[in-house]
């Protein structure tokens, strides 16, 4: 409508020219009418030269925004791809960071170490055990499980290639213990609530908060010399022994994969001292009887 009503005034306003043409044409006394009709039309002309490139104005901002509306898309798009590399690229420096500390540790006791995948946790109950699997592992029963910051726990169950492991927190955890700084020796439980106790220590035992403790290696399962934890707190009451609480060494929410210790066999020079089942006693034959 805006346009047929554009195209009317042009017409006119070219209608009028002609007019003022023809009256200049027909000779002198003609510029009083020339100059009313320029009065009167020139502010028409003005309004449709207005209007006219205001249309043409707003056609080119329409075009404008269209073409920033597809350029933030663009920009969009690529700002989640360069999230989604920048994740990418953050969860392998975490994978090269764990593989240079499995390639630099060694477990102290010298023995050979398979590394396992977590595939399992369960941390919501008191009974804290992991699943893992571990398809080059000789996997036994009584493994101990570690990390290259400390103790995880002993393998429970066997199913190859998968090994459930009791966490040192579980509540029916036990392991032999020691402090480092005194060889102070007791037994470390586990609470269930994700924290450890360090018991068995006698009141006038020197113990600090921030000593570190470590396996002492007499529960015949865990080595000795890994990292268990460091004291937090410690309680002196009226029983025999200290309340010792402790910090783990391991961080269990984040575990990813662990170390099953593959412990050398007995050698054989060891075992060929063990004595063997006794022998029965010989009994003596009877002397013959004297003849007649």
């Amino acid at each position: 409508m805006n346009e047929r009503r554009t195209g009317w005034l042009l017409v006119g306003l070219l209608l009028a020219q002609m007019l003022m043409v023809a009256w200049q044409a027909s000779g002198a006394g003609t510029s009083y009418l020339e100059a009313g009709a320029l009065r009167v039309l020139a502010p028409v002309a003005r309004v449709v030269t207005g209007s006219v490139g205001g249309v043409e104005q707003i056609g080119e901002n329409l075009r404008l925004r269209s073409a920033l509306q597809v350029e933030n898309e663009q920009l969009r798009e690529e700002n989640l791809q360069l999230h989604r590399q920048v994740q990418r690229l953050r969860e392998l420096e975490s994978q090269v960071q764990q593989l240079a500390e499995a390639v630099g540790y060694t477990p102290p006791t010298g023995g050979e170490y398979r590394v396992a995948d977590v595939v399992y946790a369960d941390h919501a109950s008191w009974i804290r055990t992991l699943v893992l699997f571990a398809p080059k592992a000789h996997l036994e029963v009584n493994q101990a499980v570690l990390t290259s910051r400390g103790l995880v726990g002993r393998v429970v169950l066997v199913a190859d290639p998968y090994a459930k492991v009791q966490l040192i927190t579980d509540r029916a955890a036990s392991v032999g213990a020691l402090i480092q700084r005194t060889r102070r020796q007791g037994l470390v439980r586990g609470t269930g609530t994700g924290e450890l106790e360090l018991t068995y220590l006698p009141r006038q035992s020197d113990v600090r908060a921030g000593d570190r403790v470590v396996t002492s290696g007499i529960d015949g399962i865990f080595p000795r010399g890994i990292p268990i934890g460091t004291v937090a707190s410690v309680e002196t009451g009226s029983d025999l022994f200290h309340r010792i609480h402790l910090a783990p060494a391991v961080d269990f929410g984040t575990l990813d994969h662990a170390y099953i210790l593959e412990r050398p066999g007995v050698p054989e020079d060891i075992l060929s001292t063990v004595p063997g089942p006794a022998s029965p006693p010989t009994v003596p034959a009877p002397p013959p009887e004297a003849g007649p």
